[in-house]
């Protein structure tokens, strides 16, 4: 039962089904859009390769698996957003839709691309600078992923804090 009869969706499974990379996505549409949108599909691509077609199908069945993961991340994002101000980070945009907190670092920096090569040598953590998706003002941000283990997340903030304090 849709909520909406003309609803279209429209996903990719580089987030949810942890398939970043794979570049492949779905739409639901309704039906009397679905010839129109296959032909515009045509000129946007010819065809994924089977494999990856296949390892999206069988995502749709891994949801306890999926399920974890989203709890994972919610508990990683909770963990960065309560130690990354102890490290200096205290401008945070906390992430709604991703496993992303984005930071505003223009106390620390006026080069992320820099700061983040600094922190990788000084503390084995990796963080991505914001020049990566700002070539105007992402010099004075930095991006940090929550997606990995929670063991990772708390040794990263702790790694961060002792920089912050030396």
């Amino acid at each position: 039962a849709a909520v909406y009869d003309d609803a279209v969706v429209i996903n990719s499974f580089s987030k949810y089904f942890s398939m970043t990379g794979w570049r492949l996505g779905w739409m639901v549409v309704p039906e009397d859009l679905l010839r129109s949108v296959e032909c515009l599909a045509q000129n946007l691509f010819i065809s994924p390769p089977t494999l990856s077609q296949l390892a999206c199908v069988a995502a749709f069945d891994s949801r306890d698996e999926l399920d974890a993961n989203v709890a994972r991340y919610a508990e990683n994002r909770k963990l960065l957003l309560r130690e990354l101000p102890k490290a200096g980070f205290d401008k945070l945009a906390a992430a709604d839709g991703a496993f992303y907190i984005y930071a505003d670092v223009t106390k620390m920096t006026g080069d992320s691309l820099a700061f983040c090569s600094r922190i990788l040598d000084e503390t084995g953590v990796a963080i991505t600078p914001g020049v990566d998706f700002d070539p105007r003002r992402g010099n004075h941000f930095v991006r940090f992923s929550f997606s990995g283990s929670s063991e990772d997340m708390a040794q990263a903030a702790e790694r961060l804090i002792a920089w912050r304090m030396s």
